[in-house]
């Protein structure tokens, strides 16, 4: 394991690569992600491998839900996503080296805003291994190179993956320093990486919001902060009953440890007594836990419902659970959304145009949806090859974070001889 040296190290040597890498043409980048790709392919046992002994551990300390996991396990099938996912990334357009745009100014110095790499990107995350692989696909595409700080639980997990991405960086004849793992999950280390402002051009979050805060607080690194998704749908009064359960069962159930995974649900008044106990037999399969207001819990009196609370309307739960509210109408439920909202992903599922328009005015997020799902915010989704994270933050970068978010601009001005009076 490293130390604080190392760690230095580690920077430098990142630092180093992002030089190189910046400069990689295009053919050569497809190249040696899709070598990235069949590596990953080849060393699925032993990745899977590592991943059980993760698992092993972790539910023999005893500490962590199942839900925590579920979010830790890998699959043949995930594995296969991830590869898939370099040849995703392979295929996408290379912006590095675009110039967004050109002028010329009234002195005759033409000007171009010429699109480049951020340099080296930290990533500090938690207890996803599939982030090691989405992260490096991303960031090596946007020609950067990517310092990885996993949490304690997949240390194995992230370790095997590294090393099978690092065997195909090799394959590619290109520097396997453009894909680093700091295997020391000592806390203190951490505190070191969050302040490396010599070797890291930005470090980005992505986990729960503890960690998140934790390094907002505490980075002297420029940071770009992930969010927490406390999601809500709205289902209206002019909703199609039919779309809003189908479209809540998905964003509720289909998995429930994601961030775009739905943890509130408000309902109109008008229509809660016929939608909630269609709501409350799609959940009964599956156990989800309901919070609900008084209306909800005199509606579904036959079935077990806990009495809501602020705090159940902030949480994320990132579990078979969620919390429902019945509204008097609109400004109602835009009231609640505003207050309890992490700006993640909002939902109105209606029939009635003007009331949806009047919904994307009005909801302040980085993505807002109307009839469908929450799940669809996401980097894949939205055709970027995958992301980073989903930004909740206004500056650099907001929503699914692909290869544009990990990169900057620079103007290039081109004169002949030209001096300013």
């Amino acid at each position: 394991m490293i130390d604080v040296q190392g760690l230095y190290a580690l920077g430098k040597a990142a630092k180093i690569a992002s030089r190189s890498l910046s400069k990689l043409p295009t053919t050569q980048k497809n190249a040696a992600l899709q070598a990235m790709a069949n590596s990953l392919r080849e060393q699925t046992p032993a990745i899977l491998e590592a991943n059980q002994a993760d698992i092993q551990a972790t539910r023999e300390q005893g500490r962590r839900p199942e839900s925590f996991i579920e979010r830790m396990t890998l699959t043949e099938a995930r594995v296969e996503d991830m590869a898939h996912g370099f040849e995703k990334v392979a295929n996408l357009p290379d912006i590095i080296g675009h110039t967004d745009e050109m002028w010329i100014t009234e002195d005759g110095i033409e000007i171009g805003k010429k699109r480049v790499p951020l340099g080296v990107i930290g990533i500090i995350f938690e207890s996803r291994p599939n982030v090691t692989a989405d992260a490096t696909a991303l960031t090596f595409k946007a020609g950067n190179a990517v310092i990885l700080r996993g949490g304690r639980e997949t240390i194995e997990s992230n370790l095997a993956i590294v090393k099978a991405l690092k065997a195909g960086l090799n394959r590619a004849g290109v520097t396997e320093d453009a894909v680093n793992l700091i295997d020391n999950p000592d806390h203190a280390l951490a505190e070191e990486f969050m302040k490396m402002n010599a070797y890291l051009d930005v470090l980005i979050p992505r986990g729960g919001n503890a960690l998140i805060q934790n390094v907002v607080r505490n980075a002297t690194v420029p940071t770009i902060e992930t969010g927490i998704g406390n999601d809500h749908l709205y289902v209206h009064e002019a909703a199609d009953l039919d779309k809003a359960l189908a479209i809540l069962e998905n964003g509720k159930l289909q998995r429930v440890s994601v961030c775009n995974a739905l943890e509130n649900l408000l309902v109109d008044e008008k229509i809660a007594a016929a939608f909630l106990p269609r709501v409350a037999e799609a959940f009964k399969k599956d156990k989800v836990l309901i919070h609900g207001d008084a209306t909800t819990q005199q509606i579904l009196s036959e079935y077990d419902v806990q009495a809501a609370t602020d705090e159940d309307y902030a949480t994320e739960f990132l579990a078979y659970e969620i919390a429902i509210k019945v509204t008097s109408g609109y400004e109602e439920a835009i009231e609640h959304i505003q207050r309890f909202s992490s700006a993640h992903t909002e939902v109105i599922v209606t029939q009635d145009y003007s009331v949806a328009r009047r919904f994307v005015e009005d909801i302040d997020a980085a993505a807002v949806a109307v009839n469908a799902s929450s799940r669809f915010t996401d980097g894949d989704k939205f055709g970027f090859g995958g992301e980073i994270g989903i930004s909740t933050q206004k500056l650099h970068a907001r929503g699914p974070m692909g290869i544009a978010a990990l990169t900057t601009y620079k103007y290039v001005i081109y004169g002949d001889g030209q001096i300013r009076k």
